[in-house]
Order: C-alpha cells, then sequence, then structure tokens
C-alpha cells in the first residue's frame, strides 16, 4: 500500500528526541534505513516505511502518516517538498457553469485554484525541477479536459482573473483610495455599474486601509470583475459578508458565468455554496497531508455526497460518520424563567443609534441573531456582556454572563494556558469534539484564523455562567467545523440547561442550532432596531421576505436550500407567505 508521510521539521528541533525518534523505528532496527536524522530535522522514506505508526506516537503534532487510496497510486500534480503536502488532481473549468470546491481547510483547494490561476506552476512530484513549462503541463493531462484548459491558457485563449482568500493583505501591498485602485485594473470601463451591483459606491473616496472587512472582500470582488477575462476565480467570497451581502454577491458572481466566460468558486458557507454552483467537485484528502478531487457533479448531489461521506464511484468513504440534519424539533416552551430582559434601551456611537424595546431571554434558550453588518448586533451584545454601557432604558440581570468577541486576540501565550480549566472540566464534550489536542502546545499567536476561532469558542463556553454570547462562532472554520461547533453549543447548553446568544451570519449554522430568532432591522451605519426574539418560523419568514428568498427543505438530507428565484417552488412559498420551511 502507497503511504504519504509529512513531517512538520519547524516542531522537531530537539536532536536528541529525533535520534529517539529514528531508533523506536522497526525498519531502521532492521537495517533499513527509514527515518534519517538530518540538520535540518526527520526525512521519512515513504517507499521503506510500513505503517507502524510509532513515530506518530512519539511526536502526533510534528509527524503524519496517511496511507493513501487505490486510486492515488500515481504521481501527484504538486507536491511542497520532501516530506511535505501532495496534491494529486486539479478541479475542471466549464464555460457557462459556476463550478464549486467543496472541501475542509488545509487539503490543498487553494493550492489548486492556484495552479488554474497560473500562480505558479506545478512540479508533479518532481522536486529535483527548478522550472516546469507548459509542455510538461499539458503531458501530464493528456486525454483529459484540463489538457486543453492549459493549451488554451498557453495560446492566450483563456485569461484568468483571480480573487485571492485573504482580502485583510491587500492593505499591507496596496495603498490609495479605493477608486483609485480600481481604476487601475477596469479594463472593461464598468467601475461605476459593479460599484452599484457590489454596492461599494459609498466608499470608493475612502482610503484602502480605512474600510472594514466586508468591504474589502467585495472592492476585491470587484477588482477581479473589472478585468478583461474567460475565467474568474473566487477564493472565499462571502469571508466578512452579511447574508444579504452574500445573496447579492452570489447573484453577482452568477451573473459572470456564460457561454464564454466559466466560473470556479471555493465556499464554506453551505447554503449560499449550494445557491452559487452549477456544478461542483468534492476535495477530500488528509489535512495537511494531501489532497485529491473528484470528478464532477450536480451541486445538489455533490452536497448529498459530502455530507454522507461516501463516493460511489470511487468507492471511497473519506468521512468516518454522515452528517446528518434531523427534522427539526418545536421549540418546547418550558417554565418561564426570564435570565435577562431589556426595556427602551438605548444606545449612541457617533451617529449610530441602537434602539431595543421590549425583549428577554429564558433559560435553556439558544437564541440566534440575524442582520446587516453595521446594524448594531456586536453592540446590543456587548451591551448584555456589559462591555460597553447603555445610554437609556431598563436592564435586568441576574445572571453570570461569558462572552466570545467578534474579533480574536492572539498573544504569545500558550493553548494549554489558556485552556486549562476547560481541559480539566470538559475534554469529552469541548476539547474532543473541537479538535483542540494537537494546539495545545502552541502560542496563540501561531494559530490560523480557525484554530483561534475554536480556542475561543473553547474558552467561552468553559465559564461558569447562565448565559453565553458568541459573536460570529463560525468565521474561518470550514464546513465540517461549522457543523461541529453548532452541535457543540447545542449539545452543551442543554448539559448544561443555559442559555445562549449567537450573532451569525451563516443561515445553515442558525437553523442547525437555534430554538428562536432575533432579527435586527433599521439603516446600516445610522439606525439599528432589535426585534424579538421570535418562534424560527416566525423570526426567519420576517428576515428572508425582506432578502426576496425562500428557503426549502432536501428531501434527502433535510438541509436547507434556497429556491431558485422566480422558480415553482419560490412563487409558491411566496405566496404562502412561507419564506422558512420548519
Amino acid at each position: 500500500m502507497k503511504r504519504i508521510a509529512v513531517v512538520d521539521n519547524e516542531k522537531l528541533k530537539d536532536k536528541e528526541k529525533n535520534l529517539y525518534i529514528q531508533g523506536i523505528c522497526p525498519v531502521n532496527r532492521a537495517g533499513i534505513e527509514c527515518i534519517a536524522v538530518e540538520d535540518y530535522g526527520l526525512k521519512i522514506d515513504e517507499l521503506t516505511c510500513i505503517g507502524c505508526g510509532l513515530c506518530v506516537k512519539a511526536a502526533p503534532n510534528a509527524i503524519k502518516i496517511v496511507n493513501l487510496p487505490e486510486i492515488l497510486d500515481k504521481k501527484p500534480i504538486h507536491r511542497y517538498g520532501i516530506n511535505k503536502f501532495a496534491l494529486f488532481t486539479l478541479p475542471t473549468p466549464l464555460f457557462g457553469k459556476v463550478v464549486g470546491i467543496l472541501g475542509v481547510n488545509g487539503i490543498g483547494k487553494s493550492t489548486a485554484i492556484n495552479i488554474l490561476a497560473g500562480l505558479f506552476k506545478p512540479n508533479f512530484g518532481n522536486l529535483e525541477k527548478k522550472e516546469t513549462n507548459f509542455k510538461d503541463i499539458i503531458d501530464f493531462f493528456k486525454g483529459t479536459e484540463t489538457q486543453l484548459f492549459f493549451e488554451n491558457v498557453r495560446e492566450g485563449k483563456i485569461k484568468v482573473s483571480y480573487k485571492p482568500q485573504h482580502v485583510d493583505l491587500i492593505p499591507k501591498t496596496k495603498k490609495g483610495k479605493v477608486k483609485d485602485l480600481l481604476k487601475k485594473v477596469d479594463e472593461k470601463n464598468m467601475l461605476q455599474e459593479i460599484a452599484e451591483e457590489l454596492e461599494i459606491s459609498d466608499i470608493l473616496g475612502n482610503d484602502i486601509d480605512k474600510i472594514s472587512g466586508g468591504e474589502l472582500q467585495r472592492v476585491a470582488i470587484a477588482a477581479t470583475a473589472l478585468k478583461k477575462a474567460n475565467f474568474y476565480i473566487f477564493d472565499e467570497p462571502t469571508s466578512y459578508l452579511d447574508i444579504k451581502q452574500r445573496i447579492n454577491t452570489s447573484k453577482f458572481i452568477r451573473s459572470l458565468s456564460d457561454e464564454n466566460t466559466a466560473v470556479m468558486v471555493v465556499e464554506h458557507d453551505l447554503i449560499i455554496f449550494d445557491y452559487l454552483s452549477d456544478l461542483a467537485h468534492i476535495m477530500y484528502g488528509s489535512e495537511d497531508v494531501y489532497g485529491n478531487i473528484s470528478g464532477l457533479k450536480s451541486t445538489k448531489n455533490a452536497i448529498n455526497v459530502y455530507l454522507d461521506g461516501y463516493l460511489k464511484e470511487e468507492n471511497l468513504r473519506f468521512r468516518n460518520k454522515t452528517i446528518k440534519f434531523e427534522p427539526r424539533k418545536i421549540f418546547a416552551k418550558k417554565k418561564e424563567e426570564a435570565l435577562i430582559s431589556w426595556e427602551n434601551i438605548t444606545k449612541n456611537l457617533g451617529n449610530f443609534t441602537l434602539i431595543a424595546e421590549k425583549g428577554s431571554i429564558s433559560k435553556g434558550e439558544v437564541i440566534g441573531i440575524l442582520g446587516e453588518n453595521g446594524i448594531g448586533k456586536t453592540t446590543f451584545v456587548k451591551i448584555l456582556a456589559n462591555v460597553i454601557k447603555k445610554d437609556a432604558g431598563i436592564l435586568n440581570e441576574n445572571i453570570k454572563v461569558s462572552y466570545k468577541p467578534q474579533y480574536l486576540a492572539s498573544n504569545n501565550e500558550l493553548v494549554i494556558n489558556v485552556l486549562r480549566e476547560t481541559i480539566e472540566k470538559y475534554t469529552a464534550q469541548i476539547i474532543n469534539p473541537l479538535d483542540i489536542k494537537p494546539l495545545l502546545d502552541k502560542r496563540l499567536d501561531e494559530l490560523s484564523g480557525g484554530e483561534l476561532q475554536k480556542v475561543a469558542i473553547a474558552l467561552c463556553l468553559s465559564k461558569d455562567a447562565g448565559l453565553y454570547l458568541l459573536d460570529e462562532p463560525s468565521a474561518y472554520l470550514d464546513i465540517e467545523q461549522r457543523l461541529i461547533v453548532s452541535k457543540v453549543i447545542r449539545d452543551f447548553m442543554e448539559l448544561k440547561n443555559t442559555s445562549a446568544l449567537i450573532v451569525e451570519h451563516d443561515l445553515l449554522f442558525l437553523d442547525y442550532l437555534s430554538d428562536k430568532l432575533m432579527v435586527f432591522d433599521g439603516i446600516p451605519a445610522k439606525e439599528g432596531i432589535v426585534k424579538g426574539p421570535f418562534s424560527m418560523e416566525e423570526g426567519m419568514n420576517l428576515f428572508l421576505k425582506k432578502l426576496g428568498i425562500t428557503l426549502r427543505r432536501d428531501k434527502e438530507s433535510l438541509m436547507p436550500r434556497i429556491n431558485k428565484l422566480d422558480s415553482k417552488l419560490d412563487r409558491e412559498q411566496k405566496e404562502k407567505g412561507k419564506f422558512y420551511y420548519a
């Protein structure tokens, strides 16, 4: 059986430990060099490795040995180095279609689209070769649609425009006014039209380093679309966006696709992914070890296969359990025991005013909060958490509150020290399901956005409180992590018989998690009006009606799906006033 070994030598600086790991390897003890100790750390020979796992047990955070499925008994498309990550296939762009890529973090989605975008050329596992040319690439893909794609790229028939994943890095390399920067890339002479479509006209005069994450995301999408191209790639285009902006941006991205133009998208919001894509690839593998891509499927089929975790054509199970959406339980009204209530609360922040007329949260409720960016959701949560003070009104509190903020701070403290109490009390309930053990020896400032998010959620939940306030807990998380986090929060509230208030833009996350909903209305940056809590159906209907979209339930998975605008189901649900099916 073919194996792949990945070694993080940044974590293997201790030569004595490396010699110990080399010494326990049974292949080495038999006189054959499988593990070698080099100046830079360890090197593992994948051909002689027998997969015993002893080296992995000795250094679980630094060494991964994975058995590859039979289908991958071939050269990789790209390998980052000796004992480094390997990518085995590429997705297929199709003209006239939006092709989505569905998969977890760390399995090569960005690597694959970077190759398609021409940002770097693959080495086909040949680590000695410094430069790969188009002939090498075309020969490798002979007889496939990918061969034709790269031939057309070489001949200049395909021009690629690419929006990168990390838009927060843009202000570090670009300086100046938004309008001036967009003018430089406006090959279509459509700056005003596209700015209006993406609702960024009001910020064109702002400096690029003075705009929010959501505004930066839409500026990056505009810059990508303004280039004359016939293949557009968008890597995580809805990060930082509220649900209204996600729908609007998705419509815009879909509009770029025609018979002469291909669009490819990586997206972690499963409802938006479904709405955005015509066809989809499933990307599977082992995090930070290898990635492979399935054949193209209809988006609905791809999502259901992905949730099931089994690729029938490849006879391959890529996840050891199925993700299921249970039929929604009707919220059972418990004996009223108000934990917190408010009446006629107001808060002024510059030109913005928040108004919360009347409402309460009872024991045992999980309440989701929906609303546009800049409409006061975080301000309201901060008032409940006593982080900021209200200007007027009544706030009755008789409980302890635990608060996870929207923006996560990091420092050089070790994760194990930050979560010591969580480990002692809730290893089974929080640490294990969130897969935090591999992070314990890391410093907070070494963590990725998703890793830091999981640590912050764990810390918030482990505190002794009657009300847990979590602001955007799904940010930076991939699809599977979002579903796991929502289940952990839900189960923890039931275990402790406590309540939670969740600010979130991912409708699937809130649908899976919430008993009730609060909806924030008003005008972003001017006025926010707090409404609710409502029942899920009433709250969703109120919110979705304003967006002009309807949600149905998939018959197989029970996952909520957005109906195509003006489709038969969309019209029927709107006529009945049922924008959301519980």
